[in-house]
């Protein structure tokens, strides 16, 4: 999926009010991912993306590093502080960027990027639209 189409269909999906928006919490969520997941699942996941969609799981993995154990909460505060919107915005955000992910790369890879995390972080990629 190309940069612009991912963005787009963001955009969509979360009725966002401008393509600025929608890159925002594309890179808030890509960004937090990142760091919650580990290194070489990172490099797994930017292989099947876009160089442009590469490079927010790129500065998530080395701010401070990857593989970061935090909460779903804390995940949803790191969006939101990112993205400077509120927590139920976030959360919403966050799900929606992660739907078209699951578009976006192979159904094995999400499987990956799922395992990595725990069991309280499924709700993220539970289908809003």
């Amino acid at each position: 999926m190309k940069y612009n189409e991912f963005i787009s269909e963001v955009q969509d999906r979360a009725s966002l009010d401008s393509q600025a928006q929608a890159e925002r919490a594309t890179q808030a969520t890509l960004q937090t991912l990142a760091e919650r997941i580990s290194g070489d699942e990172t490099d797994h996941l930017c292989a099947q993306l876009t160089q442009e969609l590469a490079q927010y799981l790129q500065q998530g993995k080395q701010e401070p590093k990857s593989g970061q154990v935090f909460s779903l909460e804390e995940f949803v505060q790191r969006v939101s502080d990112r993205e400077q919107v509120t927590l139920p915005a976030a959360t919403q955000h966050a799900r929606l960027v992660l739907e078209v992910l699951q578009k976006a790369v192979t159904p094995g890879e999400i499987s990956d990027v799922r395992s990595n995390l725990p069991a309280d972080f499924e709700p993220l990629f539970s289908p809003v639209s």
